[in-house]
C-alpha cells in the first residue's frame, strides 16, 4: 500500500479554522440576517399577492371594496360566475350561455364610462337580464332613457325598505346602501323615508333591466348587512350563468393613442420649421451677447391656495382645533351652496346668511328647513365627530347638485 505524505501540522487546518472561527463569532449577525431576508421575503409575497386585484367591485378581490364574497355565494348556489373585462368577450359569454339553455345575466359596473351607448343597447338586447351598477347619466341615456337619476340617498338614511312590488325586494326586505344615488322611472323600490318615485333600485323591460345605485350592495363590506345578500342572490342568482363585466379603456373602440406632432402639425410646416429654427438660432446668439451681469431682485412669493389650505389644515390637526376646523369647513360649505342655489353673492360670508342658504336647500330637497339648518350649524366636539359631519355636509352638497 502506498501511504500518502504527511503535512506539516497546522498548515491545510488553519485556513478552515480561521473560517469556522469567524462563523462562530459572528453566527448571531448571520442567523439575524437570514431571519430578516426571510421574513422580507415573506412579505413581499403576501403583499403581492394581495395587491393581485384590487379593482372595485371585481369578484376576484378580497378587499372590503371588492366583490369575491358574492361570487362565492354564487357559485355555492349553482350559477357560473365569469368576470369578464372586454366586451366581445362578454358578448361571447352571454351568447354562449344563451346556446347553453341555462340563461344568462350581465352585470355591468362602467365606473368610467368606457362603454358606447350602442354597446349597452346589444348587452340588453342579447341577454336575460342587465344589471347595472351606479351608470352614470350617459350610460342611462344610452339604455334608452327610461330609467333617470333622482339625486343621492341622504346621509341619514342607513336602512332601505323595499316600498314596491317587485318580488326580489320583497323577498330581500330592508338594506343598507352606504350611500349611492336614486333613480325613476320604471319600477322603483328602496327609496328615502319621505319621498315618492324615487329608489336606489331601479328595473324595467318587464325587469329585463334593473338598475342599482350602489355598489356597497355586492361589496363584501356589505354583503352581511340586512337584506344586501339576499338581494344579490336574487338578482344576480335567477340565471344559471353570470357574467361579471368590468369595462376598461380597451372598450373604447378605434385607435386610442394619440397623434403625433407631425400628424397633428399641418402639411407646410414641413418647409416652415427649419427656416424657423434657424432664425430663432440667430436670435438667440443676438439676444444672448447683449446679455449684462447678473441682478440679483428679491421677488415675491406666490403660494398655491390648494397649498396654503393643506398647510392650514395641518397646523388645525396638529393644534386638535376641532373648532376652528368646523368654522372653516361650515364657511366653506354655506359659500358653496349659495352660489348653487343662487341666493346671493353675500350669503356665504356671514353667519347670519345660514338660515337663508338652509332655508333655500330645504325648498330645493324638498325637506325641512330645520333639518338643513341643524346639519349645517352642527358643532363637533372630536375629530371623528368632524370627520363624520364632514361627510354630511360633501352629502348635502352632492344633494343639491344632483336636483
Amino acid at each position: 500500500m502506498t501511504q500518502l505524505p504527511r503535512t506539516e501540522p497546522g498548515v491545510p487546518v488553519a485556513p478552515l479554522r480561521r473560517r469556522t472561527g469567524w462563523i462562530r463569532k459572528h453566527r448571531a449577525g448571520v442567523l439575524f440576517g437570514v431571519a430578516m431576508a426571510t421574513a422580507l421575503a415573506v412579505i413581499l409575497v403576501l403583499q403581492s399577492a394581495q395587491r393581485a386585484d384590487n379593482q372595485e367591485l371585481s369578484v376576484n378581490n378580497p378587499g372590503p371594496q371588492g366583490a369575491r364574497a358574492a361570487a362565492q355565494i354564487l357559485g355555492a348556489q349553482g350559477v357560473t360566475v365569469a368576470q369578464t373585462a372586454s366586451f366581445d368577450e362578454t358578448l361571447a359569454a352571454a351568447r354562449a350561455a344563451g346556446r347553453s339553455g341555462s340563461g344568462s345575466t350581465v352585470l355591468v359596473y362602467d365606473q368610467r364610462g368606457f362603454l358606447a351607448p350602442e354597446r349597452l343597447r346589444r348587452l340588453l338586447a342579447e341577454t336575460e337580464r342587465l344589471v347595472v351598477v351606479s351608470p352614470r347619466l350617459a350610460t342611462l341615456t344610452g339604455l334608452g332613457g327610461t330609467i333617470r337619476q333622482a339625486g343621492v340617498v341622504p346621509g341619514s338614511e342607513r336602512t332601505l325598505q323595499p316600498g314596491c312590488a317587485v318580488a326580489d325586494a320583497q323577498a330581500a326586505g330592508g338594506i343598507s346602501p352606504d350611500g349611492g344615488f336614486l333613480y325613476t322611472g320604471g319600477t322603483v323600490c328602496y327609496g328615502p323615508s319621505g319621498s315618492s318615485g324615487r329608489g336606489l333600485y331601479a328595473t324595467a323591460e318587464n325587469g329585463k333591466l334593473v338598475v342599482i345605485g350602489s355598489t356597497a350592495v355586492f361589496s363584501n363590506q356589505f354583503l352581511a348587512a340586512n337584506g344586501n345578500a339576499a338581494l344579490t342572490l336574487r338578482t344576480l342568482g335567477s340565471q344559471g350563468h353570470l357574467v361579471w363585466y368590468l369595462p376598461g379603456p380597451g372598450d373604447l373602440g378605434g385607435n386610442t393613442a394619440p397623434k403625433t406632432l407631425a400628424e397633428l402639425a399641418p402639411a407646410w410646416s414641413v418647409f416652415v420649421a427649419p427656416w424657423l429654427i434657424v432664425v430663432a438660432m440667430f436670435a438667440v446668439l443676438w439676444r444672448g451677447r447683449r446679455l449684462g451681469p447678473l441682478v440679483f431682485e428679491p421677488l415675491p412669493v406666490v403660494v398655491k391656495s390648494a397649498e396654503t389650505a393643506e398647510g392650514r389644515a395641518r397646523l388645525y390637526h396638529e393644534a386638535h382645533d376641532v373648532a376652528r376646523a368646523a368654522d372653516t369647513l361650515r364657511a366653506g360649505t354655506i359659500v358653496r351652496l349659495a352660489s348653487a342655489l343662487r341666493v346671493g353673492t353675500a350669503a356665504g360670508f356671514s353667519d347670519a346668511a345660514g338660515p337663508e342658504v338652509a332655508a333655500a336647500a330645504a325648498r330645493h330637497l324638498d325637506r325641512h328647513p330645520a333639518e338643513i339648518q341643524q346639519i349645517l350649524q352642527h358643532r363637533p366636539a372630536t375629530e371623528a365627530q368632524l370627520v363624520r359631519w364632514a361627510q354630511d355636509l360633501v352629502r348635502l352638497e352632492k344633494e343639491v347638485q344632483a336636483r
